[in-house]
């Protein structure tokens, strides 16, 4: 199925490249409704490669990249169901979300994220399964998740230590404080940064450039410098499950649910 329009994403394959274009408002949150479009998009994968050479994923959005997880939708469960049912539901969720996220990390193509806006949570850590993030300059990644005394669960701490030093990415865990495509840039993160506005029109360039290799020969290189974290990725999901029913999270969700007024990690 080389087209195709779900109901937050859709996809479009041409020239030997594959655009996966993210379209949830209000900031393509990763919810239930992402989750099934990106595991349709998973399942198509194995046909849309033998038509292709790149993959880039981008936002539609104007809002940015993605804001990461659905918290609405993930207060309202909790609310919903008893501490086990509910810790039985999220571990099942993540354990979704990985099986799509380690598909996009290991596929034989070359995945680009073009990033504009925010990339927060869960949304940076779809970019990090990419092997190139193309940033718009006005970019920001963020990763809020201590604020809900939590960790990232969708794999985006080990995939940040296998690709940068442990000084950011302590910084961006322990913290809290967003960076821009400037500091993104300088630290390895970004590999290019585009001007605002540019940066689909530059990782359809970049694409154009990996099209005119051998595909075989750039798997095999992708496959030697970007090895998966199998046992870490597993431990995450340990670690964020023993956290989620602590009083501190819930106390964290209410108050991202109820409070309209901007969050202090935005930028």
């Amino acid at each position: 199925m080389n087209d195709y329009k779900g109901k937050s994403l859709s996809w479009h394959v041409a020239n030997g490249v594959i655009e996966l274009a993210l379209d949830r408002a209000p900031a393509n949150e990763i919810g239930l409704a992402m989750l099934d479009d990106l595991e349709r998009f998973s399942a198509e994968l194995p046909g849309l490669e033998s038509h292709a050479s790149a993959l880039i994923i981008y936002s539609k959005q104007k809002a940015g990249f993605s804001a990461g997880a659905d918290l609405r939708e993930l207060y309202t469960f909790v609310q919903q169901t008893d501490a086990a049912s509910a810790v039985k539901g999220v571990r099942e969720g993540l354990e979704r979300i990985h099986a799509v996220f380690n598909r996009l990390d290991m596929s034989p193509l070359i995945t680009i994220a073009a990033v504009h806006g925010v990339c927060f949570g869960g949304g940076f850590e779809l970019a990090l399964t990419c092997d190139l993030i193309i940033a718009d300059k006005m970019a920001r990644f963020c990763f809020p998740e201590l604020r809900l005394g939590l960790i990232p669960g969708f794999g985006g701490i080990p995939r940040l230590k296998r690709d940068i030093g442990n000084g950011v990415v302590r910084d961006l865990l322990l913290t809290g404080r967003s960076v821009n495509a400037t500091k993104a840039l300088a630290v390895g993160l970004a590999s290019q940064v585009a001007s605002e506005g540019e940066a689909l029109r530059v990782a359809r360039a970049t694409a154009a450039q990996v099209t005119k290799f051998d595909r075989a020969t750039a798997s095999a290189a992708k496959r030697f410098i970007k090895p998966l974290p199998v046992d870490e990725l597993r431990h995450e999901i340990d670690i964020f499950c023993e956290l989620f029913m602590q009083p501190a999270v819930m106390r964290g969700l209410r108050k991202f649910v109820e409070d309209a007024s901007a969050h202090p990690y935005l930028p």
